[in-house]
């Protein structure tokens, strides 16, 4: 009797199995998809460049004599025309008094020969001087009118030098380290180097960008009225300038060496917290590129020949499409090519996809993108239809087992 029992219990479970087989196929797998659009978006490039005063003058001796002192505070701001250093002018005093001395000699030298070629002119109708007294009068007196302005000029010459006794900023900046100290004997046969004033309201970031890269941009119809031009300042801890440069030369000239085109910008600098010589980081804006679609990056899948996303195309039957990406911006890529207005990109559920397969497309949100991980991470573990079954067969089966032991 128990071994009917066990084979009619049998016979059950076989037949539960076979009916679960016989259940329906699948229903398609739901995908998040994202409808493109054309747009236009600024052409972004992320360089490093270096930070360089707006001008840097060197502040020289220009007169030989002993450095008697320094007159400003070394890193300070200082304005054009203030005093930075004195040299002794004893001896550029004495210049300028032998120099007046001349001057005055020949001041006098040229009154009496203007006076006595003025009487020889008055004599010369009355026929009482000959033609040839008329002529040395006259030759005196310009002799002594070119000796007179010589004197001046002279004179002129030693009151420049001992002006520069007393240096002066050449441009308004910052005074940098004094080089050569008091008591010193400076601009003896040559100019010597005092120190150096830096402009740094505005600065210069130098960078440069490779030829091939600069060829490309620039061959590209971009619209460089709409913010082209303007480079956000990225600083070395990581925050952003609150001023913004401005590109105001790029070089015609490719440098041998390393195959890049020197470009510069222009940046505010009025708190003077940004110093000469500071790497920063450069997001300059190239201009608005239109006609571009913005595809996030985990929907662009790659093969060893291209990149390529999946569309659900007509009858929500999954498409492969190759497209051209420019670059990543913001999370995303840049795609030029290979999407048309209107196509539904795949970009959640991706590996669930394959071509010429039928999806359930739902409307995909940047939102999802970030309440899936956390979903994920609070949601409990559970058990599908699929393992359940097999499950509830075995203890089904369990029993029987132990009656045909029996």
């Amino acid at each position: 009797m128990r071994r009917i029992l066990s084979i009619a219990v049998l016979a059950a479970a076989l037949s539960a199995c076979g009916q679960q087989e016989e259940q329906a196929a699948p229903p398609p797998p739901e995908v998040g998809v994202l409808t493109v659009q054309p747009t236009s978006i600024a052409l972004e490039q992320e360089l490093v460049g270096r930070l360089a005063p707006f001008r840097s003058a060197d502040v020289r001796a220009r007169v030989p004599g002993v450095l008697e002192r320094r007159v400003y505070q070394e890193g300070s701001d200082v304005s054009e025309g203030d005093v930075l250093f004195r040299i002794d002018p004893a001896q550029l005093q004495a210049a300028l008094g032998t120099a007046q001395g001349a001057q005055a000699q020949a001041q006098a030298n040229y009154a009496n020969s203007k006076t006595a070629a003025d009487r020889a002119r008055q004599l010369a109708p009355t026929s009482f001087i000959s033609k040839s007294d008329l002529d040395n009068a006259i030759a005196a007196e310009r002799s002594a009118e070119a000796a007179l302005q010589a004197a001046r000029a002279s004179t002129q010459a030693a009151q420049i030098n001992l002006g520069y006794a007393t240096v002066r900023a050449p441009i308004s900046g910052r005074a940098g380290k004094q080089q050569v100290t008091e008591g010193a004997l400076v601009g003896q046969g040559d100019s010597t180097l005092l120190t150096t004033v830096d402009q740094i309201d505005p600065l210069y970031i130098n960078f440069s960008m490779s030829a091939g890269e600069f060829n490309r941009i620039r061959a590209m119809p971009l619209d460089r009225g709409a913010g082209g031009g303007q480079v956000e300042i990225v600083l070395p801890d990581g925050s952003v300038h609150d001023q913004t440069a401005t590109l105001d030369f790029s070089g015609d000239v490719v440098d041998p060496s390393s195959g890049a085109v020197q470009l510069r910008a222009t940046l505010p600098n009025p708190d003077r917290r940004l110093l000469p010589g500071v790497y920063v980081t450069l997001r300059a804006n190239m201009g608005q590129q239109s006609g571009v679609f913005l595809v996030p990056q985990a929907a662009v899948l790659r093969d060893a020949n291209t990149a390529y996303v999946l569309v659900a195309g007509e009858g929500d039957k999954v498409v492969r499409k190759p497209v051209r990406t420019d670059r990543a911006q913001a999370g995303q890529w840049v795609i030029s090519e290979g999407l048309v207005a209107g196509d539904r990109v795949i970009v959640s559920g991706v590996p669930k996809a394959r071509p010429d397969a039928v999806v359930a497309p739902k409307p995909w949100t940047p939102e999802q993108a970030t309440a899936a991980p956390a979903a994920a991470e609070g949601e409990p573990a559970t058990t599908d239809d699929a393992t359940a079954a097999p499950t509830q067969d075995a203890a089904a089966q369990a029993p029987a087992a132990n009656d045909t032991q029996d």
